[in-house]
């Protein structure tokens, strides 16, 4: 969004500085959000290198094996820890992406603050698709707008007129004021 573009349709100037400053915010956030998808794939990355050399151990292992069951006894162990390890890995790094889906669903939800917000949502309930989405989100997050809605940003509400708040009907009650103290 440009200011000219603003200019253009006749908005005053006092309005586009606002929605300016509301358009940075809102870019910041994406880019704050562009952090834990590098996070994620440098995770990602780490975690395919560790299986790879863990790979490549079992199998020189196997080779040198063949009859001495000490080694035998050894191998099976390593098999066991790295069965145990990859399933661990693997664990976390779902829990990772269900931790970046989940916080890009949110800033999207224009949430205020994702830890109040995640503090009140049922992660038992929320499971992270194949195709990187988040099913049981969406009800619970309409829930939370109708019991804290204080929660999330809704913008700016214009329309708001206070009544007798102008100053119209205070000059009937100094005027009262004042002749019931000339009496």
């Amino acid at each position: 969004m440009k200011r000219e573009e603003l200019k253009n349709l006749n908005v005053p100037e006092e309005a586009i500085d606002k929605i300016m400053a509301l358009n940075g915010t809102d870019i910041e956030k994406a880019k704050g959000s562009a952090g834990d998808v590098d996070a994620i794939k440098q995770a990602n990355e780490t975690l395919k290198t560790q299986l790879s050399e863990r790979d490549k151990d079992l199998k020189g292992l196997q080779k040198q094996v063949k009859d001495n069951e000490d080694l035998s006894k050894q191998f099976t162990d390593l098999q066991d820890k790295y069965k145990t390890d990859t399933e661990t890995l693997n664990k976390q790094l779902s829990q990772t992406k269900l931790n970046g889906a989940l916080n890009t669903a949110l800033s999207a939800a224009k949430v205020r603050n994702p830890k109040a917000a995640e503090a009140l949502l049922d992660m038992d309930k929320i499971k992270l698709t194949d195709d990187g989405k988040l099913d049981g989100l969406d009800d619970q997050l309409a829930s939370i707008k109708k019991s804290d809605g204080y929660l999330f940003d809704e913008g700016t509400h214009s329309s708001y007129g206070p009544k007798g708040g102008d100053g119209s009907d205070d000059t009937d009650e100094v005027q009262n004021l004042v002749d019931a103290f000339k009496q």
